[in-house]
């Protein structure tokens, strides 16, 4: 089967009758050997060649400029070679899992280029398909014009399972805490070798999950259980769905330099307590838009405002919380910062109404911390002090409320 669009698509829909009446039940893998995104006489053609033909929808990002196809479904074998991107009009390509069934693509380019042709063909004895995408270049008035996200029935993504749902036994005295490994699906993270930090952080918040419920007396929510993308919004989302009393996101970065060591608490700050803080909140964030999310039209003045005012209350108690989290680190004689407390613009520590912090357990990229990521003895270690800190912590708030309230 061969299927074509011509220069006037803004986006298309491959094989849009199987998706119909096929289960697909199989995934799809991608051939990197066969697969190739190259310069075509100032065009960008890519090639993906695919076990089994799958259906798929093509659409185009703005700010910056970005390709974004969605596949049902493609087992993409980890990440992608720089073998496979051959040409600098196309920045980078990140692939991965989007929702549970769903896998994406996105290709985010060095300027205008829209959508001319897309086709999947499939080998009639069924040896597998290839999927060719033609970019052309053009001004950035019309690609603004075409980009967005494209409504067809059928098609649309579904929604998220709700995971935040607050738990029903919930016994009087019960803290409600909201764990956030940071990154999953197509956004992995940092990475040190075959060692993601999307998988660490997933490993180590089922494992802080488990100290925490030893305690008695909280529950747990996950903004992810799973190898799944989620995005930076529906985080915090999951969150007041919870009623959470408490969010921590979960994370453990890698610098370039491989100096940096320990674990570092981040509260929130319009502005970062240093360059190193402001870089890494400006990495974190920009994971929404590379995942292929439209963050524009997002800021509302009014809403900023009422939310400070209802920070007024919640932040003091965040500070509190992080002095706890660092006593209980140091208490248990784990590795922490130079400059362990540090403040900076993280877009899901901006919930006004629940005290909220991110941790960065150590760096990936620093031997020594890379090994204790890694460690399932020392993640155990760290999860007890966590724990312990968070208790500390509802003791010094409970009795500020009482003191409050008198």
């Amino acid at each position: 089967m061969k299927t074509w669009m011509g220069a006037a698509a803004l986006w298309v829909l491959g094989t849009a009758a199987a998706a119909q009446q096929s289960d697909f039940g199989a995934l799809a893998r991608l051939d990197p050997e066969a697969s190739a995104i190259t310069e075509r006489r100032g065009d960008i053609s890519a090639v993906l060649a695919l076990s089994q033909g799958v259906p798929f929808r093509i659409f185009s990002l703005d700010a910056p400029p970005r390709i974004v196809v969605d596949f049902r479904e493609v087992d993409w074998a980890g990440t992608l070679g720089p073998e496979l991107v051959q040409t600098d009009l196309v920045t980078s390509a990140r692939v991965g899992g989007f929702r549970p069934g769903w896998s994406r693509m996105v290709l985010e380019l060095a300027g205008p280029y829209a959508l001319a042709q897309a086709g999947l063909t499939s080998d009639p004895n069924g040896a597998g398909a290839e999927l060719h995408l033609l970019l052309e270049e053009t001004t950035a008035e019309v690609f603004a014009a075409g980009a967005g996200v494209p409504e067809q029935p059928g098609w649309d993504l579904p929604e998220p399972a709700d995971t935040g749902a607050r738990p029903e036994a919930k016994g009087d005295g019960d803290l409600v805490i909201v764990l956030d490994p940071g990154h999953g699906g197509i956004d992995p993270g940092a990475g040190e070798g075959e060692t993601l930090e999307k998988d660490v952080m997933l490993a180590f918040a089922r494992e802080l999950k488990e100290a925490l419920l030893r305690r008695g007396d909280t529950q747990v929510v996950m903004t992810r259980e799973d190898d799944s993308f989620v995005s930076l919004e529906r985080r915090v989302a999951i969150a007041h769905a919870a009623e959470a009393d408490l969010f921590l996101s979960l994370h453990a970065d890698s610098l370039g330099e491989g100096r940096a060591r320990g674990a570092t608490i981040y509260k929130l700050g319009k502005d970062a307590s240093d360059a190193a803080s402001a870089a890494l909140a400006e990495r974190h964030d920009r994971a929404d838009m590379l995942a292929g999310l439209d963050l524009s039209g997002t800021d509302d003045v009014v809403a900023d405002v009422l939310m400070d005012l209802a920070r007024m209350e919640t932040q003091p108690r965040a500070d509190l919380l992080a002095r706890a989290l660092l006593i209980g680190l140091e208490e248990g004689a784990l590795p922490v910062n130079s400059k362990p407390i540090r403040t900076a613009s993280f877009s899901v520590l901006k919930s006004p109404d629940i005290p909220s912090l991110l941790l960065e357990l150590g760096f990936l990229s620093n031997g020594r911390d890379l090994n204790n990521l890694t460690d399932p003895e020392w993640r155990g270690r760290m999860a007890q002090a966590i724990a312990d800190g968070i208790g500390a912590w509802m003791i010094a708030d409970a009795a500020n409320a009482d003191l409050v309230r008198q």
